[in-house]
């Protein structure tokens, strides 16, 4: 199908499931969760929710809906239908980690000022429970209910903390891409293979000053860097006094996250961020925003080149 024909029945089958929020059935467990399992597992293959929760709202069902469009199954009525129709087989849902003085070692204070971050090695973690929330893409809560007494933020080295598997698990290799749409109205951006099949959906943020957001129009990707550097411009100067740019060093609270897509538009890029439960809103300064791990496996896809279209 043409890409913007397949654009168009993702968008559609999403309209259909916008209807309402689906009420998970109550289970024995937060971890045995059938909605909890449905958002792994089209994670796992590319359709992201952005931060898993285990709730079903707007960006869950954006993205099985788009993966229903896609595969040409008709939407279940609800989470729990759909994971036990379209993934009955998942496997290795979760993995269990071992919190390591290697990783308190890792742990870093950011700096309210300039200055301060720019002094930084690497602007790694602040806390045991941001690591491992952004390991198993989660939100901290939905960490918090699969660990439940577990000493949060900072447990203990030795402490045994449950996450989604995304090591083991299954799920195909993300397919190289050779289409990005970036649409605005829907805070999303859409990979294509190259016959034009959708084969990513990822929520992102745009800039909450619409003078800052691109034309609409086609841009190509000319850098891909993981782990980037941020350079700090001070936005306000005073009269006379000298523009004093810093260098944030690498690391997944750096103001760019752990990827950085670089486009033809000057100062322009698709990035990570440090606070992944911000994705899906207008607030960013004007490049589009990804979680860390779904900017990652997005840089991973592309090349330089590939396309970006910008759309209402």
């Amino acid at each position: 199908m043409h890409v913007k024909g397949l654009a168009k029945l993702a968008a559609l089958a999403a309209l259909v499931m916008g209807g309402g929020i689906y009420a998970a059935v109550p289970v024995a467990t937060f971890a045995e969760s059938k909605t909890l399992a449905l958002q792994i597992a089209l994670d796992r293959r590319g359709f992201s929710c952005n931060t898993i929760d285990g709730q079903w709202g707007r960006m869950s069902q954006v993205a099985l809906a788009t993966y229903c469009a896609v595969n040409g199954y008709a939407v279940p009525p609800s989470p729990e239908l759909a994971r036990d129709i379209l993934f009955p087989r998942e496997r290795n849902l979760l993995r269990t980690e071992t919190v390591t003085q290697r990783e308190y070692d890792a742990l870093v204070r950011i700096p309210a000022t300039p200055e301060g971050k720019a002094s930084l090695k690497a602007m790694g973690y602040e806390t045991i429970m941001e690591m491992y929330a952004e390991r198993g893409h989660l939100t901290e809560g939905a960490l918090r209910r699969l660990n439940p007494g577990v000493a949060w933020p900072n447990p203990p080295v030795g402490t045994l903390v449950k996450i989604p598997d995304f090591v083991n698990g299954q799920g195909a290799a993300s397919p190289k891409a050779s289409v990005l749409r970036v649409t605005l109205s829907r805070f999303e951006i859409t990979a294509f293979d190259e016959k034009g099949r959708l084969v990513a959906l990822f929520p992102c943020s745009i800039a909450a000053d619409k003078a800052k957001l691109p034309p609409e129009g086609e841009l190509q990707v000319t850098t891909l860097i993981p782990n980037p550097d941020y350079t700090y411009t001070p936005e306000r100067v005073s009269r006379g006094g000298r523009i004093e740019r810093r260098i944030f060093p690498p690391g997944p609270n750096n103001p760019v996250g752990t990827s950085w897509i670089g486009l033809t538009m000057l100062g322009y890029g698709i990035h990570g961020t440090p606070k992944p439960e911000q994705i899906g809103r207008a607030e960013s300064h004007g490049c589009f925003r990804l979680a860390n791990w779904n900017a990652v496996r997005l840089r991973k896809m592309c090349e330089t080149g590939t396309s970006v279209v910008v759309e209402k």
